[in-house]
């Protein structure tokens, strides 16, 4: 089994914290109904951060479906800072105090994720920012967390279903175990190269084998005007400083000719 709440379960206030099951189980017994007002807010912001972005609100939206509630707040990707409100619900408590468990949880991490995504894009520039986080979550939650950082300012998600989720084609390279399997980056990128899409951009790995700077000269001369970028996965055992190896290849590239070649870490 996966060790998930279905659907259903987390509409029909099942993902709660007991406290609120038991608060509503002695409100109901004395007979108390109040109408209330719950704010949410952020009050603080991590240090430095003196902005964040809503995310999460087309889920929480759904969450409240069909109760008596009315729901007053900021727009999906709306910029709120700290203490400020970003949603009201109004109703009966004990209508929908159950839920705010799972409400919560639902705007709280993806403006988390949502804002980490516009921090990385805004520092980034006109450089382009994709999302690859799917194999560090949770499958169940992949799609979820891939929409946030789309609303917080990434271009593109890698994750099959959260493209599909978003309502765009899905962006990625090619992976070690490709080139492993073939033995050799230029045998992998030339199989990539004849049997993938045209219209997918040909992004080659050059981080398997050999020495990044030979194998990327090695897959333009391969490839010529073909190879848009490529890309560096390197970890720090390997070259250990990544932006002088950046420097490197971008250098050796631009001298034989292959200023067209991106560089995609």
């Amino acid at each position: 089994m996966f060790h998930i709440a279905e659907p259903d379960e987390i509409k029909a206030g099942k993902v709660t914290d007991v406290y609120f099951e038991r608060t509503i189980q002695v409100l109901k017994a004395a007979g108390i109904q109040k109408r209330v007002v719950m704010e949410i807010r952020a009050t603080h912001l991590p240090d430095r951060y003196d902005w964040a972005i809503l995310a999460g609100v087309e889920e929480a939206l759904r969450l409240l479906e069909g109760l008596p509630v009315d729901v007053d707040g900021l727009e999906e990707g709306s910029v709120f800072r700290a203490g400020e409100p970003v949603w009201r619900v109004s109703g009966e408590y004990t209508q929908f105090g159950i839920y705010e468990t799972p409400l919560l949880g639902m705007l709280c991490q993806a403006s988390g994720v949502a804002t980490k995504a516009a921090r990385c894009k805004k520092a980034a520039g006109h450089r382009p920012v994709l999302s690859f986080g799917a194999r560090r979550m949770h499958p169940a939650i992949a799609p979820m967390i891939d929409r946030a950082a789309y609303i917080g300012g990434c271009d593109g998600v890698a994750a099959t279903k959260s493209a599909e989720l978003i309502g765009i084609p899905p962006a990625g390279t090619m992976p070690h175990a490709l080139i492993l399997l073939l033995g050799d980056t230029v045998e992998a990128l030339k199989w990539f190269d004849r049997v993938i899409d045209p219209a997918i951009p040909r992004v080659a790995l050059i981080d398997t084998f050999n020495d990044e700077k030979f194998e990327a000269l090695r897959c333009a001369e391969e490839l010529g005007e073909r190879l848009f970028a490529v890309r560096f996965d390197t970890p720090s055992s390997r070259r250990g400083d990544m932006v002088e190896l950046l420097r490197e290849v971008r250098w050796e590239l631009d001298l034989r000719g292959y200023r067209h070649v991106k560089l995609f870490v």
